[in-house]
């Protein structure tokens, strides 16, 4: 099925020279691996943003009442960037194509320090958090590109983690290179 663009018009045919994706990756799963694949499609080079970077400057949100906990972010941003990493390597994507950067989703002001400006937002929608994204991105001059989710297919972290709390199969939801690593961190945890 392909995936249908809403938002600033992107020509099929045309390659962006840049886009982002946002996500806390708490830990990255099949659903962001689609949606980096499909960055990765229309942009010569991708910026990921890894949300709550900073354990102590996390904020509450009506959209979304867990992002902030504890229990949310059980992993640190440079466990989520060796994550990525480890997911877009088992898919064959250049490193020299992407670029891991901490991104402080409720601090719009420092996002020119870590993106270029206008940088184009890639935001897949599945409830009114990521349309509050899509409004932010755009308010500061983030063009969005917005793909409609399914709610009814949506795969989530959270499902993941509390899979592993409760020592259920998580496996297939978790791309190769992440899942070994996240396996083995799990053996070494005392």
């Amino acid at each position: 099925m392909p995936i249908m663009l809403h938002g600033s018009p992107v020509d099929a045919n045309r390659t962006l020279d840049h886009i982002a994706v946002t996500g806390r990756f708490q830990p990255i799963h099949l659903d962001h691996l689609a949606l980096l694949r499909h960055a990765f499609e229309i942009a010569r080079q991708v910026f990921i943003g890894i949300t709550n970077p900073e354990p102590g400057v996390r904020t509450a949100h009506p959209a979304s009442a867990h992002r902030h906990l504890a229990s949310a972010n059980p992993w640190t941003y440079v466990e989520r960037r060796t994550l990525i990493d480890a997911a877009l390597r088992s898919e064959g994507v250049e490193p020299s194509r992407y670029t891991i950067v901490p991104f402080p989703l409720d601090e719009p002001a420092r996002w020119p320090e870590l993106l270029p400006r206008g940088t184009p937002q890639l935001v897949r929608v599945f409830s009114d958090w990521e349309r509050e994204k899509v409004r932010c991105f755009a308010a500061a001059g983030y063009p969005p590109k917005v793909l409609e989710g399914d709610p009814a297919t949506r795969l989530s972290a959270s499902n993941i983690r509390c899979a592993m709390r409760n020592e259920e199969p998580w496996q297939h939801w978790v791309p190769p290179g992440p899942r070994e690593l996240l396996a083995e961190w799990a053996r070494s945890t005392p």
